[in-house]
């Protein structure tokens, strides 16, 4: 399948010009140490059309490249959880096809994350669930950390998958572990995820953390957590604890596997509905050579040069056919997601940082990164997809929970949450897991923006499946009392980033 790939993708220098004329494109997986070569450009399908993935050093031996060779002890690599027909990262529907190709032997099932505990039996699909139904991977953090003294005890209310009361894995063992399950991040567009936008943190009123290696200011927007400071500590600590690295990585594994992520771009390239987003004269915030190609620091504003994008898709041709009209429909949830403001109620570090609470923005407040759709700022908050009672999980009665649930609860001595007061329940506390603080719980780094239709589901624990999902909980969430049709033009927009 691999050549089918190299194949159909050398065909996207023709496709980027003249999408008509390039065959049905092939969609596979990369498997570690298959020793492919991979061209500049390639295209894969997805639900919704095809991604674009644009290597801008150039085509790219994968060969002993330790991106894609197996230098852990269970045979993944960093491209199992980062493919690039996934945009970089993985979907449910490859990780079930996965399944169902090797009987449940991929490496990307290893028992230490790729199942809901080590302990059960790696053979049955079950043990499995959190990462086929919704894309999880464990995530195992030490308690307390290291060198901080928290402001809140934790206690383990709903452990589904019985790892957080494990006596090797739990919170109660010899290593105490809290076991938390998230979603991987897209390994491409990284220079918008790790530049900075000046040396202060506004989320803490301090200067921002700093890479540990160059001094600089670090983003902290890699990790969900924002735990580690640089692509370099991430790398580490991917090959330590999700590849089981038995030693450490040598400076030439880091430099090549840091400089592949730093060359690759991705965006979606053409749509089922509304045709090729690559095409000339086409909007200059589509497919990924414009990502690559474009700035860091632009920020998502109507006062923005170069905000409108859209200009060419506003009206539906006379008479309109469903590609003009499904361009129309972009170009209005563009304007949605820039213009549209609402009320933003109870999100820590939003409304308790000096905007008011409620205080009315739009979606461009949080999400203000032109080409990335993050944060500029270090971009943890508490949405509330985590947190009850307006997380997406059922009940903490409900039977069918698939999340641990946790009870947090803040000393006496410490400022409580902003929101919700001394005592929390959570199915991931989020940065305070870093931190220990008590206005931390929840809080989530927000993702970017692009590929979104070649790794659904979404948010950090999987709970939206689809796009509708996404922005149905917005819409509840903050009461924008979005229209059927408003909806639909959003769920458009970000279709095609």
């Amino acid at each position: 399948m691999l050549g089918a790939v190299v194949l159909g993708a050398a065909a996207l220098l023709v496709a980027q010009d003249h999408p008509e004329t390039i065959a049905k494109p092939y969609t596979s997986w990369v498997e570690p140490g298959s020793g492919t070569s991979l061209p500049r450009e390639m295209v894969f399908e997805n639900p919704l059309g095809r991604l674009g993935v644009l290597n801008t050093a150039g085509p790219i031996d994968t060969r002993g490249h330790p991106f894609f060779e197996a230098i852990g002890a269970n045979g993944r690599a960093c491209v199992t959880c980062h493919q690039p027909a996934n945009a970089m990262s993985v979907s449910v529907e490859s990780i079930r096809e996965r399944w169902r190709i090797t009987a449940g032997r991929d490496p990307i099932f290893a028992a230490i994350d790729g199942s809901n505990n080590p302990r059960l039996p790696q053979e049955l699909a079950s043990s499995h669930s959190l990462l086929l139904d919704r894309g999880l991977f464990r995530v195992g953090l030490p308690w307390p950390p290291q060198g901080i003294t928290p402001e809140f005890t934790i206690d383990v209310v709903r452990d589904p998958t019985g790892v957080n009361r494990d006596a090797m894995y739990g919170l109660r063992s010899a290593s105490p572990t809290v076991s938390v399950f998230r979603r991987p991040r897209p390994a491409a567009n990284l220079k918008y995820v790790t530049s900075p936008d000046g040396l202060f943190n506004v989320k803490l009123g301090v200067l921002m953390d700093k890479d540990p290696d160059t001094g600089l200011p670090s983003s902290m927007n890699i990790m969900a957590d924002a735990r580690a400071p640089s692509l370099r500590v991430q790398a580490e600590s991917a090959y330590r604890d999700h590849q089981e690295g038995t030693h450490a990585l040598t400076r030439e594994q880091l430099e090549r596997i840091l400089g592949f992520e730093n060359q690759i771009y991705m965006a979606q390239a053409w749509d089922t509905r509304g045709g090729s987003l690559v095409e000339p004269n086409g909007p200059l915030a589509l497919g990924p050579a414009n990502v690559a190609r474009n700035p860091v620091h632009v920020l998502n504003s109507a006062k923005t040069p170069g905000f409108h994008f859209f200009d060419m898709w506003v009206s539906a041709t006379s008479p309109p056919d469903t590609r003009s009209e499904f361009r129309a429909s972009v170009a209005r949830g563009n304007d949605i997601f820039i213009n549209r403001r609402f009320w933003v109620k109870d999100v820590a570090h939003i409304n308790s940082i000096g905007l008011a609470n409620p205080a009315k923005r739009s979606c461009a407040v949080c999400h203000n990164a032109q080409m990335s759709g993050m944060d500029l700022a270090p971009g943890w908050v508490d949405l509330g997809t985590t947190n009850y009672p307006t997380w997406t999980e059922s009940k903490v009665w409900s039977e069918s929970a698939d999340l641990p649930v946790f009870k947090l609860t803040c000393r006496t001595d410490a400022k409580p949450h902003p929101f919700l007061g001394r005592v929390i329940y959570t199915s991931d506390p989020g940065r305070a897991l870093v931190t220990g603080r008590c206005a931390d719980i929840g809080a989530i780094t927000m993702q970017q923006f692009r590929g979104l239709a070649a790794r659904a589901p979404y948010f950090s624990n999987g709970s939206a499946k689809d796009l509708r999902e996404l922005v149905d909980y917005y819409d509840r969430r903050f009461d924008m009392r979005l229209t059927g049709q408003e909806k639909q033009d959003l769920i458009n927009f970000l279709s095609v980033l």
